[in-house]
C-alpha cells in the first residue's frame, strides 16, 4: 500500500483537515489585529504562520505513531518561541494579551485532535475559538453591566442546581408529605432557572427597556410580583394607561409558557394535554393586550417607561417562602384528593391561584393522584385563572384610574374565555 501513490486514504483528508483549519484560524487572526493599533507586523504570526503550525504539528505527530517524542518536542520548540515573542511584545509595547499565543498552541494540537477524536469536535473547537476572539468587545460590554454580587448570583445558582441537588434522597418525607427532599430541590432549581432566565434577559439583554418589554419579561419571572409593580408605576406623572395595562396582560400571556415549561420538565403526559388550552390561553392574552396597547392616542413622553424589575431569584428568603407552599400543597392536594377526591383538588386549584401557582403546579405534575391525567391538566389552567383574578384585583386597587377600567376589560374578556374553555374540556 505504501507505493501505491494512488491510494489516498484517511490521512490525506486528515492533512487536509488540519490545514484547512489552521489557515482559518490564522485568517481569523489577521482580520482581528488589523483594527489594532500594532498592526500585523508585531505579531506572533497570522495565516500563513498559523498553517505552518498546524501543518507541523501534523508532521510531527504522524512520523512518530509510537511515543510522540517529536510532537513533544515540536511543542516544546512552538512554546518557547512564543515566550520570546511574548516577552518581547511586553517590553517594547506593554501589551499582555495571550490569546494569539493560546490560538496557535490550539492550533498545534489540531494534528492529534483531528486523527484522534471525531471531526466534528475538532470542527466545535475551532468554532469556539473564532466566536471567542471576536467576542472582545462584547465581553467588556457585558463584564461592565456586572455588580460586584453578580458572580455570587451565578455561584448560588451553580451550586443549589450541580452541587445540592445530586446530593439528596429521593426517599418521601413523609406518608402525609409523599414528597422527597430531592423532588423539593428539583422544584426550587425549576423556578430559580426560569426566573434566573428572566433575569438575565432584563439586566443584560433589556436593561433600559420600557413597560412592554418589562411586562413580558416580568411575567417569566413572576406575572403576580410585575403586575403589581406595573400597577403602582401607572400612577407616576406622565405615564401612559394603554401602555401599563398591555404590559400587565401581556405579562399574564408568558405566565402560561412558565407554566407550560414547569409541566413539560415534571411531567410531559400533562403537558401535552395542557397545550392546547394554554395556547388558547396565550393567544388571547396576547390578542387583547396588543389591541389595548394599539388603543395607545397619547404616548408617554420617552424615558418615562424605564422600570427596574431585575431582582435577584435565588435569594434565600426566595427559596425559603416557596418551599413552605411546595410542602403545604404537597400536604393539602393528598390529603383534598384522599377525602374528597377531584372536588377537592378543584376547590384547592382556585384557592392556590391565591398563593403560589408555581407550587402548586410541579405538586400537581408530580403527585400520585388517583384521577386522570385530563382533569390534573385542567386543574392546573384553573390556578392560572384563579391568579388572574388575584392581578385583576391587585389592578383595581393600585392602578390609576384609566388603567384599572382598561385592565378590568381586558382580564374580564381573559377570565371568561378561560372559564368557558375549561368548561368545555371537563365536558
Amino acid at each position: 500500500m505504501a507505493n501505491n501513490w494512488f491510494d489516498i486514504n484517511s490521512l490525506f483528508y486528515d492533512f487536509i483537515i488540519v490545514t484547512l483549519l489552521s489557515l482559518i484560524i490564522g485568517l481569523e487572526q489577521r482580520r482581528h489585529h488589523m483594527e489594532e493599533e500594532e498592526g500585523v507586523d508585531l505579531l506572533f504570526g497570522t495565516d500563513r504562520t498559523f498553517t505552518f503550525i498546524g501543518i507541523l504539528g501534523f508532521i510531527l505527530y504522524e512520523i512518530d505513531t509510537v511515543n510522540k517524542t517529536l510532537f513533544i518536542g515540536g511543542g516544546l520548540m512552538i512554546s518557547i518561541l512564543l515566550g520570546i515573542f511574548y516577552k518581547s511584545r511586553i517590553e517594547i509595547k506593554k501589551r499582555y494579551g495571550l490569546t494569539s499565543i493560546i490560538a496557535a498552541l490550539i492550533t498545534y494540537s489540531l494534528a492529534p485532535l483531528v486523527t484522534t477524536q471525531p471531526k466534528w469536535f475538532s470542527l466545535l473547537i475551532v468554532v469556539v475559538v473564532l466566536i471567542l476572539t471576536e467576542m472582545k468587545a462584547e465581553f467588556i460590554s457585558i463584564s461592565k453591566k456586572f455588580d460586584k454580587d453578580e458572580f455570587i448570583t451565578l455561584a448560588k445558582f451553580l451550586v443549589i442546581a450541580f452541587v445540592i441537588l445530586p446530593n439528596l434522597p429521593d426517599e418521601p418525607l413523609s406518608p402525609v408529605i409523599p414528597i422527597s427532599l430531592y423532588k423539593l430541590w428539583l422544584s426550587i432549581v425549576a423556578v430559580s432557572t426560569i426566573s434566573y432566565l428572566s433575569y438575565l434577559l432584563r439586566k443584560f439583554i433589556f436593561p433600559s427597556s420600557g413597560v412592554i418589554i418589562s411586562g413580558l419579561l416580568g411575567g417569566l419571572y413572576s406575572s403576580t410580583t410585575i403586575t403589581l409593580l406595573l400597577a403602582k408605576k401607572s400612577n407616576e406623572k406622565g405615564s401612559s394607561s394603554n401602555q401599563y395595562a398591555s404590559a400587565i396582560l401581556l405579562a399574564t400571556s408568558i405566565m402560561y409558557i412558565r407554566v407550560f415549561l414547569l409541566l413539560i420538565i415534571f411531567n410531559k403526559a400533562i403537558a401535552f394535554i395542557a397545550v392546547p388550552y394554554l395556547s388558547i390561553f396565550f393567544f388571547v392574552s396576547i390578542v387583547i393586550g396588543f389591541i389595548i396597547y394599539k388603543m395607545n392616542k397619547s404616548p408617554a413622553p420617552p424615558g418615562v417607561h424605564a422600570i427596574e424589575t431585575a431582582q435577584n431569584p435565588l435569594e434565600f428568603k426566595m427559596a425559603l417562602l416557596f418551599s413552605v407552599f411546595y410542602l403545604l400543597f404537597s400536604f393539602l392536594s393528598n390529603y383534598a384528593e384522599k377525602h374528597y377526591g377531584e372536588t377537592g383538588i378543584d376547590m384547592l386549584s382556585i384557592v392556590a391561584g391565591f398563593a403560589d401557582v408555581d407550587a402548586f403546579v410541579m405538586n400537581l405534575a408530580q403527585g400520585k393522584f388517583e384521577v386522570d391525567n385530563l382533569f390534573i391538566a385542567l386543574a392546573a389552567l384553573q390556578v392560572t385563572t384563579a391568579n388572574n383574578i388575584v392581578k385583576l384585583i391587585y389592578s383595581l386597587i393600585f392602578s390609576e384610574k384609566k388603567t384599572k377600567r382598561l385592565v378590568l376589560i381586558g382580564f374580564g374578556s381573559i377570565i371568561v374565555i378561560n372559564i368557558i374553555v375549561i368548561l368545555f374540556a371537563r365536558h
